[in-house]
Parts: C-alpha cells; structure tokens; sequence
C-alpha cells in the first residue's frame, strides 16, 4: 500500500534525478523547493502527465523524503536511493507524509492559525478513536470529540498555578468533581493525545506492515498517557450546537483535517464518515506503541542526554539495553537523536564510541546519511565502516573484512581503551586474542604505527594485566617507546 501511494512521487523523483541530475538547477525556481514553470512543463511533458499533476506529486516527494531540495538544486533523498531493495525505506517515506498530513491540503481561509494549530494538536485524540473503533465512525461523532479535546486544550492552558492552591473543584474541567464512588480504574484509560513524534518501524516495537501488501487492524496498547502541547493562555469558550468552541466553528476544520488525512492514504472520508485505512491504522498503533515504550522505559533514561543514556546501558545486557535505546529514541526526532550519538561517539570515552553505534543499529536506515558523513573522521571511521557494511547485508562475523589493517588495529586500540576503563584485567588480556595480527611482537608494531591517542594507556594497562613476565615485559617496553617517540 506504501508503494503504491508513493509509487507517482517516486516516478517524478527519478525523473529529476536522471533530467536534472544531482546539484543540477532549475528544480526549484523561487528558494522555496517549489518545482519552477519551466521544469514541471518539462516533466509533464515527458511522463505524460498534468503540471498540475506533477506539482502534487513532486509536493508529495518532498514530503515523503524522496527528494531533498536545497535552495534551486535538488537531489535524490536517501529513501529513493533504497527504494527498490529497502520495504523499511518506504515504510518511513510514507510515515514522514503522515506526520505531514497538515501540509497536504491547503488550509480554509477565514480561520485563525490558532485555531486550526488546535484542531492539528487535537487529532492524535481523533485518529486513537478512529483506530480503537476499527470501523466507520460517523463525521458527527467525531467532531463531538474534537470540540472536546479542543475544550480540555484549552481548559488546560489556563490552569495557571499562581496565588493560592485553588479548589479541587474549581480545578476540575467544567467544574465538576469526579465520584469518589466512581474509582478511576473503572473509568477506562484516556485516549492518547497530541505528543507524538515522526514514527519509524526501526524504533517502534511493533509489527510493520509490509510495503507492498494490505495489512490488518492492530489493537492499540491501553494505558497511554496523555501530554497535551502548551500554549498560549485564552478563555475556553463553550461548545456549541452548530460544532463551535469559544465561537469559531470547528466542522470546517475537521473537514479539512479528514480531508487532508485522507490524501495521504491514512484514512478514507465520504458520506459523513471516516474509516482508517490498514496502512492508516498500523501508522496510528505504531505511535501509541512509541509512546508507550518512552514512557516504560526500564532503566529510567528516558529524558537523558544521549552520552548520559548511554553510560546508563553500560552494565545492561544487550537486549536490556537494546530496550532502552528504543524508549530514548522512540522519544525525540530521529534526526536530533542521531545527532546526539555521533556527538557522544566523537567524546574521549572509547567505551561511549561502541554503545552510541549500537544505539545507531536500532535507528537502522534512517541514520546511514549522518552516519557515511563521519568517515572521515579517524575516530569514527572503523565503527561507521562496520554499521554500513551490516546495514548493507553483510553478516556481522564477516563485517570486519571491510576494514584496513590500520582501521582494524586502530578499533582494536580503542576497544582495548575501553576495556581497561572500565572492564577487569583478564578481560584485557583476553582482548589479545581478537587482534588481526598473528603474533604479539607484530601487533605492538602495528600498534605503534597507527598513531591512537590512548596507545600509551593500553600498553601499560596490558603489561600490568598480562601473567607471562617476558610479554609484559615487551609490552611496557613498546608503552616507553610511544611514550618518548622512540622506535
């Protein structure tokens, strides 16, 4: 179903790639990404389409991810590139249209932006609904539900907690006080609402639907908390018959919204219903899965910094802190995340290096541009060369063949620098034996030779480790000669 959304923009997105080529002018005419009159004529010509046509579906490229433009060139994004061998790559260029459904059809002229970014925070709320009743819903229904939602969003800004601590039922919405009769486990759990993040199958727990095949409707975990966005303090007027909050009416709204949503593919809206596609409903349990993982998170690094987080995962056993790496990202943008990772590999702990690369395998594929940036980086190199070639299908045992022997010794230096921070000595002396090099005597040249700031430190830890007296020996001597630069 993803492919098949996305198959006319992925159509127009090979088309500039091969007319225009990369870094080429003349995609977008005004700074804006918008594809200029002279180029969507062109294209409309030779894929026997409308301007009008081609203009929608290059919109929807750029969207999707599946071409990026930079001021008046274009080039291909990461997911056309993998779009023939990738179903996750897809996947996510249909997930990154969903997140921007709001995008896709023009807004209703005579509303507020204020009003209409409510009616965006408030959907969340209607598209849970929409997918825990796994059916049509009727229009009315649905913007009863939104006049609500809009309500609490409101009634929620203005709970300012300045002076004395109000009434608890003056605090309550709408000034009525639960039944204490009435215990809240019997009330049933509150839908989720508007905090949720670009959703993406590598981070998400969950089933993923294939690319090419119709999926079916996924129940939706139960217990998601509610965290409405903030904003600016009003008056919450009331709810009217005519579907009007504070005055403004909010049936157009929802109609654009269901309209929007229902261009993307998320949903299908017509005869005063709406229905959540298969594709639809696996994006919406996907989200309320990632909510649920953030707020699970076993060891409690959920709101961490990355390099924190990952000192954190330190002492977890791997699918434990597998766990964890997909709480903490399932709780921020993909991108700011990755980010975070190579700035904390880029630290002087070795040990932070190996965890932040195992937190980018969990990303997946999303990460393989930020990731193929730092190959030039000494430090990074041999780790971003190893998470490509496993990215690409080669078997993790047989990922180290892509390394040189200068990036192999250098990684064994900076595991080795690892472990002697904060591993034991026979870890140490054991670490030996993953080394390329067939003896010792060859290794602590190789060593040497690679110039890693910590050679000196490794040296002397594995001399103090080590049980045979001569090795030791010949590795403090090794250590002396890096030390005062002596051969």
């Amino acid at each position: 179903m993803a492919r098949t959304r996305l198959a006319g923009a992925a159509r127009v997105a090979r088309w500039a790639d091969a007319a225009l080529g990369p870094g080429r002018a003349g995609a977008a005419g005004d700074g804006k990404a918008t594809l200029s009159a002279a180029t969507a004529e062109r294209a409309a010509a030779e894929l026997g389409l409308s301007v009008a046509q081609v203009r929608a579906e290059w919109d929807t490229a750029r969207l999707a991810g599946l071409v990026e433009v930079h001021g008046d060139n274009a080039r291909p994004g990461w997911r056309l590139r993998a779009w023939d061998r990738d179903d996750s790559a897809v996947l996510r260029g249909w997930v990154a249209l969903f997140d921007a459904w709001s995008l896709a059809c023009p807004e209703p002229e005579g509303h507020e932006a204020a009003a209409v970014a409510e009616v965006v925070s408030a959907m969340p709320q209607v598209l849970s609904f929409l997918q825990l009743s796994a059916g049509p819903v009727p229009e009315d229904q649905l913007l009863d539900l939104l006049h609500q939602r809009v309500t609490e969003l409101r009634t929620e800004r203005c709970e300012v907690p300045y002076g004395p601590e109000p009434d608890s039922r003056a605090a309550a919405p709408y000034g009525i006080e639960p039944d204490p009769a009435f215990p809240a486990s019997e009330r049933g759990p509150a839908l989720p609402t508007a905090a949720w993040g670009p959703a993406s199958p590598a981070a998400a727990p969950g089933p993923a639907p294939s690319a090419t095949a119709t999926t079916s409707t996924a129940p939706a975990p139960a217990g998601v908390p509610a965290a409405p966005r903030p904003g600016p303090v009003r008056e919450a007027g009331p709810v009217g018959e005519d579907g009007a909050v504070g005055g403004a009416s909010l049936a157009p709204l929802l109609d654009w919204a269901l309209r929007a949503l229902a261009s993307v593919g998320a949903l299908t809206y017509g005869g005063g219903q709406a229905t959540l596609t298969p594709l639809g409903s696996w994006a919406v349990w996907v989200k309320l899965e990632q909510i649920c993982v953030a707020a699970q998170s076993p060891a409690g690094n959920i709101e961490q910094a990355a390099e924190d987080m990952l000192r954190g995962c330190a002492q977890l056993r791997p699918n434990a802190a597998r766990a964890e790496y997909r709480a903490w990202l399932a709780a921020r943008p993909v991108g700011s995340a990755v980010t975070e990772l190579l700035d904390a590999a880029r630290g002087e702990d070795a040990l932070l290096r190996g965890l932040a690369f195992e937190a980018l395998r969990v990303v997946g594929a999303p990460a393989e541009p930020d990731v193929r940036s730092v190959l030039d980086e000494p430090a990074l190199r041999p780790y971003a060369l190893l998470w490509l070639a496993e990215h690409d299908g080669i078997d993790p045992e047989d990922a180290h063949e892509v390394l040189t022997r200068d990036e192999a010794t250098w990684l064994w230096v900076d595991t080795a620098a690892a472990v002697a921070d904060h591993g034991e000595a026979p870890m140490l002396v054991r670490h030996l034996e993953s080394a390329v090099q067939p003896t010792v005597p060859a290794l602590l040249d190789e060593v040497r030779a690679v110039g890693h700031p910590r050679t000196v430190q490794v040296l002397v830890a594995l001399a103090a480790a080590h049980p045979d007296p001569a090795l030791a020996k010949a590795v403090r001597r090794a250590a002396f000669q890096v030390h005062t630069g002596g051969s």
